[in-house]
């Protein structure tokens, strides 16, 4: 099925807590857009986020992290679309460091949170491509 992979720096206008955490609508947001684009690449079409499933947000994720979101199509309908998402930290600050600016490589990503969702794209404005 298809794939598709976004990385996004967490910057300070994420931070919606005290101690620059990002709120899980961030997280939210990022499915939408991997979905927008899956759903481009499949139908040629936006199409419209119908419902969620199951949201789970795993982890704390801070202004300075870098998190790369994985969203798939698990299964086609008519006009449905059900894909599952992936939120993994793959870079994060270095808060014990000298520097302020100092960060580092996750070796192994963290998951920070996951979701399943179902889009539509109207029968009419599919353009397989």
């Amino acid at each position: 099925m298809e794939e598709v992979i976004l990385r996004v720096r967490m910057g300070s206008h994420d931070a919606h807590y005290a101690g620059d955490l990002v709120d899980g609508a961030r997280m939210l947001e990022l499915f939408g857009d991997a979905a927008t684009e899956l759903l481009i690449r499949y139908d040629g079409d936006e199409g419209l986020f119908a419902s969620y499933e199951n949201v789970e947000f795993l982890a704390p994720v801070f202004v300075g992290d870098y998190i790369e979101v994985i969203g798939r199509i698990i299964k086609t309908g008519n006009t449905s679309r059900k894909m599952e998402f992936e939120a993994k930290k793959v870079i994060t600050s270095d808060k014990n460091a000298e520097f302020d600016s100092a960060a580092k490589v996750i070796k192994d990503p963290q998951l920070v949170g996951k979701a399943v969702g179902i889009c539509v794209v109207p029968k009419e404005r599919q353009r397989r491509l």
